[in-house]
């Protein structure tokens, strides 16, 4: 298999465990303490850091949260991916009250894997406005 198809198959299997089975404890799998993603929420480093700002306030807020990866690009260590996820904010890991608001959020990221770990991030997304309009405040 080649570089990049392995690299798109790591991705993939990153939204399958981290997103879609909620499994936690798979993010150092894919992470370790290299590891930094640039985010819309701020730059996060290791998988720590990324459960704690990330994985575990959204499952929270949005406990049926679903990601569907709408496109993939790659090349070597880079894959890019464009995404959407929806979700109903009904629980607080946001900091607020639930809203019960249907929301959809949208966004491309763009890993560097090395060695069979996602090493860099970059994300850009709706995330921040869409929070905004809750009235979370992380925004």
């Amino acid at each position: 298999m080649a570089l990049a198809d392995e690299n798109v198959a790591l991705v993939r299997r990153w939204f399958e465990e981290v997103w879609e089975r909620r499994r936690s404890e798979a993010i150092e799998e894919f992470l370790d303490e290299e590891s930094v993603l640039h985010g819309d929420l701020g730059v996060m480093r290791g998988p720590d850091e990324f459960r704690a700002k990330m994985h575990t306030p959204f499952l929270a807020a949005f406990p049926d949260l679903k990601i569907e990866v709408e496109a993939v690009l790659a090349s070597d260590q880079e894959v890019a991916f464009r995404w959407t996820a929806t979700g109903c904010h009904t629980g607080d890991g946001l900091g607020m009250a639930p809203s019960n608001t249907d929301c959809c959020f949208r966004g491309m990221t763009w890993i560097r894997a090395v060695d069979g770990k996602m090493r860099e991030g970059w994300q850009v997304s709706n995330i921040p406005e869409i929070l905004r309009g809750l009235g979370t405040g992380l925004a």
